[in-house]
């Protein structure tokens, strides 16, 4: 996440929630994923502070799951709302478990399911799109020839 602009909400100092084996104390939107937010899911034009709250309260109330079964890094909420996140670990926090707490990072929003039907299976969905700009590229090259 090189050159990567973020902003942040100061969800730190709060007691860290367990988002499977992870324990997050803090969420961090970036300026990509609050475009993306603004875009695909909710076009009233949310300030990052707005998000970070929605993202902390789904986080609390239990309501985020992992897309994947081992994956890590897309997740739902309730089942329809799909994003991507990364987690880097906060210096120098531990739980009383002694396990490190986690700051979540939200690097894009994908969409609602319930709006973008190819969301439901994301695998043959970036394989169709790698396949469709391939395709696209080529008959580029051939218009030049």
């Amino acid at each position: 996440m090189r050159n990567t602009v973020t902003e942040r909400r100061a969800t730190c100092g709060r007691q860290p929630v367990l988002l499977g084996d992870k324990a997050i104390a803090d969420i961090v939107i970036t300026h990509h994923a609050r475009l993306r937010y603004q875009d695909r899911v909710d076009r009233r034009g949310s300030a990052t502070n707005e998000i970070a709250r929605w993202a902390w309260g789904w986080l609390k109330q239990g309501r985020m799951k992992p897309y994947y079964r081992n994956g890590e890094d897309v997740y739902l909420v309730d089942d329809d709302l799909v994003f991507v996140a990364e987690f880097t670990e906060i210096p120098g926090m531990y739980t009383e478990q002694a396990k490190p707490v986690y700051k979540m990072i939200i690097v894009t929003f994908l969409g609602r399911m319930s709006e973008t039907i190819e969301l439901r299976d994301l695998k043959s969905y970036y394989s169709w799109l790698r396949h469709s700009r391939r395709m696209t590229l080529m008959k580029n090259t051939r218009k030049r020839k």
